[in-house]
């Protein structure tokens, strides 16, 4: 397709983003970037993004509640959400899943994994360009 596929990283840590960023930018995808759970809210909406990388322990909303009102809203439902988190039990990929997370990385993440969870829900979004791994 001749269109980018646009990712959103809702992610606080400065550190971190510029990691997501170094990860995915050879992808070839448009990248947004949100500090908090508010203003992610608020940039899906804006942009309904092909996937969003979803930190939990956000300040202000945390991820959780972040992942339930993206599934709760219809503009914003069907958009793909790994969540990327250093809380590694197994617990928490289990409730990412119940709560309609798409993908599951752990920090810190090897960039390979995340290109390949990330590559892998791109190619079966409609909006998405075509994505090499």
């Amino acid at each position: 397709m001749d269109v980018s596929a646009t990712v959103l990283i809702i992610e606080d840590s400065p550190v971190v983003q510029h990691l997501l960023r170094a990860t995915l930018t050879p992808l070839g995808l448009d990248l947004l970037f949100a500090d908090d759970g508010e203003s992610g809210l608020e940039l899906a909406l804006a942009h309904a993004p092909s996937l969003i990388t979803l930190d939990i322990g956000l300040p202000g909303i945390d991820g959780w509640d972040v992942l339930s009102k993206l599934r709760s809203d219809p503009v914003t439902a069907g958009i793909d959400v790994i969540v990327v988190t250093a809380h590694a039990q197994e617990s928490m990929r289990e409730a990412a899943a119940d709560r309609g997370a798409e993908g599951f990385v752990t920090k810190p993440f090897r960039p390979a994994e995340l290109r390949t969870v990330a590559a892998a829900l791109l190619a079966r979004s409609p909006a998405a360009c075509a994505v090499n791994s």
